[in-house]
């Protein structure tokens, strides 16, 4: 494993020889140091450091001055600042400014260590996910599907593996996995894919209107056929039907789709005689069929007509090594559609993304970024441009420290968690649908959408 490399900046040389001698003996770093800004910043700009242990106090150039043009030439850079005056305003200014933490002398050895443990952690951590993020290509997306990990890979595999059959696939996973990019990707890479792709959204047809969307109608079959339509079936001839969220189809129609499904062959309504239909079926659901089946609203016959070839889409809480990949992608397409100049992710914001649980998935993750493009005024988007200013993962609630808050702040940010963890759930569980939500958590719809309003949530990042 490679040593870390230190620089340590103080203009007092026995300060300097101390703390190389008792850093080096007890972590075993490669350290160097010297004793003015202007130093620090040659050595910088030759070769690069994992962390920089800087004194506030300098002749010259000061440590503040040293830490703005570190953190602009390389804002990657972590930086700790080290201060003999206790003087509090001064070292809040440097973490204003970019510096990681500070210490004020003297200090104990002990401290200093930990201090510097903790802050090569987050350096090694931000310098890994800069180079995910350097290493996005085209081998690294799929069918504008992004991931190097293995749970995605084998996503991948098994796509390619059955896109020249016309097996029937089912895609399963949470809502903003993936799944209609899955399902295109399997009509893209067939021999289907120069004729149509219709996907049918199943949760957001009404039920009287579906079976002739579908199927099609002759004209007088009801009241306002004044002409024949062809359904949805026809229109994908030759090519592929997806049904998104199938899960939500209503049980009368479940009959008729298993029909045509094995039958290959629909009757448009008001007419008597079949129609042969000649179409690659691919299905997606979010919710646990084999529940629905268990409380009958869901027949046993269809689901297996369906899962002949099943695709597990991995929620992205899953597979964190891809989330940076994933902002990279984002970053670059959402520049890109609104011309705005290059934004990157401030070093700040990374770890909280990295942390963050995704209740979402990618589409929140997408929509965070298109967010942050949008609102950030520089290059760099901040932590309040994507709206996370009052965000519950940055409180203090994950350890002890919550208990030296005063008792009203700790109780709101403990109602703030639970609300935002709350609400996220159950929006997942009923795909954004806010009525559903509201009747599983026992409130009334409106009350709930004030809570989702004051949460900050929105329901569409969980459609």
């Amino acid at each position: 494993m490679t040593k870390a490399r230190l620089l340590i900046v103080d203009d007092e040389i026995d300060m300097l020889r101390l703390l190389e001698r008792s850093i080096g003996t007890e972590l075993g770093w490669e350290i160097a140091t010297v004793q003015s800004g202007e130093e620090a910043l040659e050595l910088i700009e030759k070769s690069p450091f994992d962390l920089a242990l800087v004194d506030i106090r300098m002749p010259g150039m000061d440590g503040i001055e040293l830490l703005e043009r570190i953190k602009a030439f390389d804002p990657w850079l972590t930086v700790v600042m080290m201060t003999a005056f206790g003087v509090i305003e001064v070292a809040v200014e440097s973490i204003k400014k970019g510096a990681y933490d500070f210490i004020t002398k003297p200090f104990e050895q002990d401290d200093l260590i930990r201090l510097l443990e903790k802050a090569l952690e987050r350096s090694l951590l931000l310098r890994e996910n800069l180079n995910l993020r350097q290493r996005i290509k085209k081998e690294e997306t799929f069918q504008s599907l992004v991931g190097i990990t293995p749970s995605m890979q084998r996503v991948y595999d098994t796509i390619q593996m059955i896109s020249k059959t016309d097996v029937t696939v089912l895609i399963t996973g949470e809502s903003g996995t993936g799944k209609n990019l899955a399902a295109k990707a399997i009509h893209d890479l067939s021999p289907r894919s120069t004729k149509p792709f219709v996907r049918v959204n199943c949760p957001t047809i009404p039920e009287n209107i579906l079976e002739s969307e579908l199927f099609g109608y002759k004209k007088g079959a009801f009241t306002h056929a004044t002409q024949d339509k062809q359904g949805l079936f026809q229109e994908a001839r030759g090519g592929t039907i997806f049904f998104d969220e199938i899960g939500d189809i209503a049980p009368s129609l479940q009959t008729k789709l298993l029909q045509a499904l094995e039958d290959k062959e629909i009757k448009p309504l008001g007419q008597n005689k079949t129609v042969r239909v000649d179409v690659r079926i691919v299905a997606s659901t979010n919710c646990d069929l084999k529940t629905k089946i268990e409380a009958k609203e869901f027949r046993e016959d269809l689901f297996y007509r369906l899962n002949v070839v099943n695709i597990q889409m991995p929620a992205l809480r899953e597979r964190r090594e891809d989330i940076t990949l994933l902002v990279g992608y984002f970053l670059d397409k959402y520049c890109a559609e609104f011309n705005v100049g290059k934004k990157r992710i401030s070093p700040d914001l990374m770890p909280l993304l990295l942390d963050y649980p995704w209740q979402g998935n990618v589409r929140e993750l997408a929509n965070t970024i298109e967010r942050g493009v949008i609102m950030a005024p520089r290059e760099w988007i901040q932590v309040d441009d994507i709206g996370w200013n009052r965000s519950p993962f940055r409180s203090k609630l994950g350890s002890d420290q919550m208990f030296e808050l005063p008792y009203r702040e700790a109780k709101q940010q403990v109602m703030e968690q639970f609300n935002v963890k709350y609400i996220n759930h159950m929006l997942q569980q009923n795909g954004g649908n806010v009525t559903r939500a509201a009747q599983q958590c026992g409130l009334e719809r409106q009350s709930l959408q004030q809570i989702i309003k004051k949460c900050r949530i929105d329901p569409n990042d969980f459609r």
